[in-house]
């Protein structure tokens, strides 16, 4: 969230910014909303201090034996006044933050134009884009075909847009997992959290996932409790430390979670419907950095390597692009997208994005560190996705499959499953 002062300072810079990123800020309005809010705090402020003038006036002329009952009149009188600005500038704030929580952070300078995934410039590629002498399955195909993966038994379950893995499958994940998880913990430095997957308004509001995306959510309600189930392990991860002051010594925080994902992906029907894609349940390893404000861009790029080593360890090709400003979420400033091939697409698809938030977040959920000066200010938070289960799997079954139908897994996963390879009818089989 934006604090108001800034943006109407930026004034015409924060309306072209936004602009970018196809938002239209209301300046007049926020400015109005500002300026009322400002006179309501002088006015109650000078309210308050007329009430204790008067209540003083009372004291000393009761002990000098006179009639106050004329000043306790007016004392009564401003109490009321002071109650009637209180309910006032409580209703003036909430317009306010009702309007800047609808404010999309302000895209860096370093995020291209545009509004789209075409509009992405390119950092670079590395690996060598698999070729094959034979005719490559997608990875429903590979994993329908051997058994270990059931998208019909899904739907009976749960309806479409669910998977079942099983057998080499289900190992498969399990295996990605722990791989993922040591990565980050062993040789990245994150500490790695097991957190609830259910998480309230306040939470989802903190990291941004509301009040814009609640369409966006799978939302519960028992008896008295409002609870979202966690679209990824961000909101939890990042809220750890909502409304705390996190001592400058302790920056940056580096935190993992391994933890299943729920989307609505409202919006998105009739796209990446086929396989592991796009799904409403899947599982993510994910990444968080809370740091200082300026240490935010050196660990955003920190993060990024930390995502590549994933996917260099597992084997696979793959790019990295730089998200223009019209496609960037809604509470980052620049984003990084690390997009694998699929032979399947011939082409790279999006698997794990890596984004610069500032102290967007820091403000919406109240996460502070302290200044030079010690006095508290709003934290940045980094946040990157390494690796989505179900798109990892995807990937390592069509990128390392083989003309017999069969897939040789990378190297790094072979101690975490006991084989090496999946055999056409998917079972585990050595090299």
């Amino acid at each position: 969230m934006h604090d108001a002062r800034v943006l109407i300072d930026l004034g015409d810079e924060a309306v072209r910014l936004l602009a970018r990123r196809g938002y239209r800020l209301d300046l007049s309005a926020l400015e109005s909303l500002q300026s009322r809010r400002n006179s309501g705090i002088q006015a109650g402020d000078e309210l308050r201090a007329r009430a204790k003038q008067v209540a003083q006036e009372v004291q000393r002329t009761a002990k000098q034996g006179g009639d106050v009952t004329e000043l306790k009149e007016t004392a009564r009188s401003l109490k009321e006044r002071v109650q009637e600005n209180e309910a006032d500038l409580e209703q003036i704030q909430q317009e306010l933050t009702d309007l800047l929580l609808t404010v999309p952070n302000l895209p860096s300078d370093d995020a291209p134009d545009g509004f789209s995934d075409e509009d992405a410039r390119e950092v670079h590629r590395i690996g060598e884009v698999p070729r094959f002498d034979f005719a490559p399955k997608d990875h429903v195909d590979l994993g329908e075909t051997m058994g270990i993966m059931d998208f019909g038994r899904a739907t009976k379950l749960s309806g479409s847009r669910f998977s079942v893995l099983r057998g080499a499958g289900a190992a498969l994940e399990r295996a990605i997992t722990a791989l993922l998880l040591d990565l980050h913990t062993r040789r990245h430095g994150y500490v790695e959290h097991a957190v609830p997957y259910l998480v309230n308004r306040r939470t989802m509001t903190g990291t941004g996932q509301l009040p814009k995306f609640e369409e966006d959510l799978f939302r519960t309600g028992v008896a008295d409790r409002d609870l979202f189930l966690i679209p990824t392990a961000e909101v939890p991860l990042t809220n750890l430390y909502a409304d705390e002051i996190v001592p400058p010594a302790e920056l940056p925080l580096a935190l993992t979670a391994h933890t299943p994902c729920f989307r609505s992906e409202a919006g998105s029907y009739g796209r990446d419907t086929r396989g592991l894609i796009r799904l409403h349940q899947f599982s993510k390893v994910e990444m968080v950095r809370i740091c200082a404000p300026e240490q935010a861009r050196e660990q955003m790029l920190l993060m990024v390597q930390h995502a590549e080593t994933c996917l260099q360890e597992l084997e696979l090709a793959y790019r990295v692009v730089t998200l223009a400003a019209g496609d960037t979420g809604f509470s980052a400033r620049l984003t990084y997208d690390l997009e694998v091939w699929l032979p399947s697409q011939d082409t790279y698809r999006e698997i794990s994005s890596v984004s610069d938030f500032g102290t967007f977040q820091g403000r919406r959920a109240g996460i502070r560190t302290r200044d030079e000066n010690g006095k508290p200010t709003p934290a940045a938070t980094v946040n990157g996705s390494g690796l989505p289960l179900g798109r990892t799997i995807a990937a390592v079954l069509e990128q390392h499959q083989q003309a017999d139908g069969s897939v040789l897994l990378p190297k790094a996963l072979r101690p975490y499953l006991g084989f090496a390879r999946i055999a056409a009818d998917g079972t585990p089989a050595d090299e």
